[in-house]
């Protein structure tokens, strides 16, 4: 009778996911919370924790970052990561990917990829590279970035339910293993991805295109349009924000310079995210004098909203399900996991497919991986690489501007769900940047 009420409750958790999905937005968070109703008021259960802490973290770095944003600071950004793709042409499927990586794990936002994807498509196509390969990692790449950033909801999330007793796996021990694990996933990956296609001197629809006057030559060099503009206050948003980036990651790495809790332990990081989150938004109103009242209809303030209303519901919806089963959770799928840990892995990136949302897949997922026994290290790496699963549908918004601004044609959105440009890259990276994650947890978690 037990089993059968712990099935008919997934069958509600799973539910309310799908339902969420088939609305997408605000919507996860709505059948989050329905479902929550339901696990109390028809089954009985203990209601769980809502994610307070992960929400507050959240809150306070999209604040922060919604200010940099609207002060020019992305733009900024953007201008100094164009110019780095620039200086190596020929090596666009590497360099793009890694620079559109870095920048999202400084920024904390894969939006920040947008301005740059008509200047990686220009630069690969006057340098003879098919641009769906540089076009098509780099929107991939920017997904697996946010188990990196020290700002992103989903490590916010992350850090609330690994920096806590019995694990005590803090930002930077998650960090140490992601960062390493996703870099090598994009370096193996962009020579998968660089043989995909045909070249574009081979490609029929190209040359048509090309004969007809709607194309110039490929391969006609040149350094591309880089037209971006940025300002000097832009410019100090940026450098204000990368600072409280580097400040958090320096409180991670040295306990000893936090300041004391009340039982006379270092403080936790979760507060000093906050707290200096909250301090470089002020700093960029000082400094920056960006027009406040423009932040609410920021691409990053409303994204960030959006993603937390996701968190509260189907997070809170999560831990009212395991809350009431942990001991079944522990023992069963504890020895499924043990026994085959890519299940965890694949856990995480199938409900970044169905969400597209990778703080809703950490919440819903990695608690029941912590309850299975999987060690936090090992956990951290295959949950970096189980980021990429947010792109294997052609449903993002990265990927649809992406194939428009490919005037080449050659970054195609499919019409079969696997026929797409970002298929292969997202497997191939995923499944890369998950074996070299868990590798890495087993040395250094």
């Amino acid at each position: 009778m037990e089993t059968l009420r712990m099935v008919l409750e997934l069958v509600v958790v799973l539910g309310a996911i799908v339902m969420g999905t088939r609305s997408s937005g605000v919507a996860l968070g709505l059948w989050g919370g329905a479902g929550v109703a339901v696990l109390v008021f028809v089954f009985g259960e203990d209601v769980g924790t809502p994610p307070v802490d992960a929400l507050l973290i959240v809150l306070s770095v999209v604040l922060a970052s919604s200010m940099m944003q609207v002060a020019g600071g992305i733009d900024w950004m953007v201008t100094i990561a164009a110019r780095l793709i620039s200086k190596r042409p020929k090596q666009i499927t590497l360099i793009a990917p890694l620079v559109a990586f870095l920048f999202s794990v400084g920024a904390g936002t894969s939006n920040i990829l947008y301005p740059l994807l008509p200047v990686i498509y220009d630069l690969s196509y006057r340098n003879g590279v098919r641009p769906s390969r540089p076009l098509s990692l780099s929107v991939v790449s920017t997904g697996v970035a946010l188990a990196c950033s020290p700002v992103s909801a989903a490590m916010a999330a992350m850090v609330t339910l690994t920096d806590v007793s019995p694990y005590d796996f803090e930002l930077i021990d998650i960090i140490k293993i992601t960062l390493p694990a996703a870099i090598i996933g994009i370096v193996l990956s962009a020579f998968v991805v660089n043989k995909l296609g045909k070249e574009l001197r081979d490609d029929p629809e190209v040359q048509a295109r090309i004969e007809s006057g709607e194309l110039e030559v490929a391969g006609a060099g040149g350094p591309g349009a880089l037209k971006l503009e940025s300002t000097t206050k832009g410019r100090n948003a940026a450098l204000i924000f990368l600072a409280g980036v580097a400040a958090i990651v320096v409180f991670g790495l040295f306990k000893d310079i936090r300041p004391d809790a009340a039982d006379g332990t270092p403080l936790g990081m979760t507060p000093i995210i906050e707290m200096i989150m909250f301090l470089v938004g002020t700093v960029i109103l000082l400094v920056s004098r960006p027009d406040v009242s423009t932040v609410p209809a920021s691409t990053v303030f409303r994204a960030g909203m959006v993603s937390a209303i996701a968190l509260f519901g189907l997070a809170w919806l999560t831990d009212t399900f395991i809350s009431a089963h942990s001991d079944t959770i522990t023992n069963t799928v504890g020895d499924w996991v043990n026994a085959a840990p890519w299940i965890f892995a694949l856990g995480v990136f199938l409900v970044c497919v169905l969400t597209t949302s990778q703080s809703t897949a950490t919440r819903t997922i990695v608690p029941i991986g912590l309850a299975a026994g999987i060690a936090p290290g090992v956990l951290s790496g295959m949950w970096a690489g189980a980021f990429a699963g947010v792109y294997l549908l052609p449903t993002n918004g990265s990927q649809i501007a992406a194939a428009n601004f490919d005037l080449s044609g050659t970054t195609k959105l499919g019409t079969k769900l696997v026929d797409h440009s970002f298929f292969i890259p997202t497997v191939v990276l995923a499944a890369t940047t998950v074996a070299a994650g868990a590798g890495l947890g087993v040395l250094l978690g």
